[in-house]
């Protein structure tokens, strides 16, 4: 029953009351002189009652709409303050706790949205286990390394099984810190530190080590394949050099020895100027000079300087330039590296048949590259020949002169105009490599010849 119904209850009760009372203590008055007053009474009463009820119980309705507003979440709602005495009071205290609680509602809210894009944007992943073994909380970086999908909270079994991971989260969670662990997930290798939290609970921070420990990798392989090219010619230079100081040979012998020292002199020096062009490259000290450059001008002048040994050897040499593809944008010195890098290649290995020097365009710009009718090269090998160093053939390619550095140079000048390099090969029929250079290739500044060797 409503407040407004038992007011108006009470009201009744007391004029019957009163009414009663008054035919008890006017006994000398008859019945029908009683009945008109007592039902005006009766009528005032339930008026009075009425007005009474609404005066009072309308405000307390309204009070009791807004805090149940407030309890399902809804903080915009107010009370009025019109109400007098006591409900006035409430409705204000109400509409105060309504404010205060919206202002707490809001900064914790700011709050979360700031804690939300720290977390997403830090390279860690970062996971919040509750007390209950239940995974609350984790961005985006968290579920590309655990490869979780899961919407949160999800029960920590759905994390990867790996042993050292569950050992450290049930440590964490029975309080125990995990000082940084490197495991190992799949093909990721990932450092892991698990801390509890005072409330119960725990929270893991996951390091994607993958990257650093390929570059590690890269860097060994890079110094014990520079000592390596570095000590044969050394080890000739020194061998022929204490010879000549030591002995004393014949004007014939003394020439064959100098010869042989200035041609691994010679490759010592091209083995250098290869790291340093390939140094300034990695670490973004070049910029190419783009302009216009005529494919067909550069193809000739590269030819030319191979002409001699491709004749010796029997192999034809040809540009085909179809005719939409004859002129590109790119740095003039850096195409001509490149296609001096790849027709080297072509010919040294190339024992008969043609070297062409080809370009043609295709929907997102020219590709312009070398092919040949050598030997080919297996399909295991496509993948890293573009590495630092690696050849297919180590000892044919270190005796006919080759770094093992050219094609990494070529990568490297190829992407620095916004493009990319592309081989294809069969063994027995030749091999294709070419580079593409966007016909809108990406804003460059143009390098600073300061310190540049002239091939750059």
């Amino acid at each position: 029953m409503t407040l407004s119904r038992r007011l108006q209850l009470h009201a009744l009760a007391i004029v019957v009351l009163v009414v009663v009372a008054i035919l008890i203590l006017d006994r000398g008055s008859t019945w029908r002189e009683l009945v008109l007053p007592a039902a005006i009474a009766a009528i005032a009463g339930l008026l009075l009652a009425a007005l009474l009820a609404r005066a009072i119980v309308r405000p307390m309705e309204e009070l009791r709409i807004v805090a149940r507003s407030l309890a399902s979440g809804d903080l915009s709602s107010r009370p009025p303050l019109s109400a007098p005495g006591e409900v006035g009071d409430l409705a204000t205290a109400i509409h105060r706790l309504a404010e205060h609680l919206g202002g707490r509602m809001a900064a914790l809210q700011s709050e979360d949205a700031l804690l939300t894009a720290l977390i997403e944007s830090l390279n860690e992943g970062v996971v919040a286990i509750g007390p209950q073994k239940e995974a609350v909380r984790i961005n985006q970086a968290g579920r590309e390394l655990l490869r979780i999908n899961d919407r949160t909270p999800f029960p920590v079994d759905r994390l990867p099984r790996v042993p050292e991971l569950r050992l450290a989260i049930q440590a964490a969670l029975n309080g125990v810190v995990t000082e940084p662990a490197e495991l190992v997930m799949g093909d990721r290798t990932v450092s892991l530190t698990a801390r509890p939290l005072s409330g119960g609970g725990a929270v893991l921070a996951l390091f994607d080590l993958t990257r650093i420990r390929q570059l590690e990798l890269v860097r060994r392989d890079f110094v014990a394949n520079v000592s390596h090219e570095l000590r044969t010619p050394l080890t000739v230079i020194g061998g022929f050099a204490e010879t000549l100081a030591d002995d004393d040979p014949p004007e014939t012998t003394r020439r064959q020895f100098a010869s042989t020292i200035r041609a691994h002199t010679q490759r010592m020096q091209r083995i250098v100027d290869d790291l340093l062009d390939l140094s300034r490259l990695e670490s973004g000290r070049w910029l190419p000079d783009a302009a216009p450059v005529d494919v067909r001008s550069a193809a000739n002048e590269v030819l030319a300087s191979v002409k001699q040994v491709a004749d010796e050897k029997g192999l034809t040499l040809e540009i085909s330039v179809d005719d939409s593809a004859t002129t590109i944008v790119a740095d003039r010195t850096a195409l001509r590296q490149i296609l001096s890098n790849l027709v080297e290649n072509a010919v040294r290995h190339t024992i008969s048949g043609t070297v062409t020097v080809f370009a043609e365009r295709d929907g997102t710009g020219v590709w312009v590259g070398v092919s040949d009718t050598g030997p080919g090269i297996g399909a295991e090998h496509l993948p890293r020949i573009f590495e630092r160093f690696y050849r297919v053939d180590v000892g044919r390619s270190r005796d006919s002169g080759g770094t093992g550095l050219g094609l990494a140079i070529v990568k490297h000048l190829v992407e620095a105009h916004g493009g990319r390099v592309n081989a294809t090969s069969e063994l027995g029929k030749g091999t294709r490599i070419a580079a593409l250079f966007p016909d809108r290739p990406a804003p460059q500044v143009a390098s600073s010849s300061a310190g540049r060797r002239t091939t750059l």
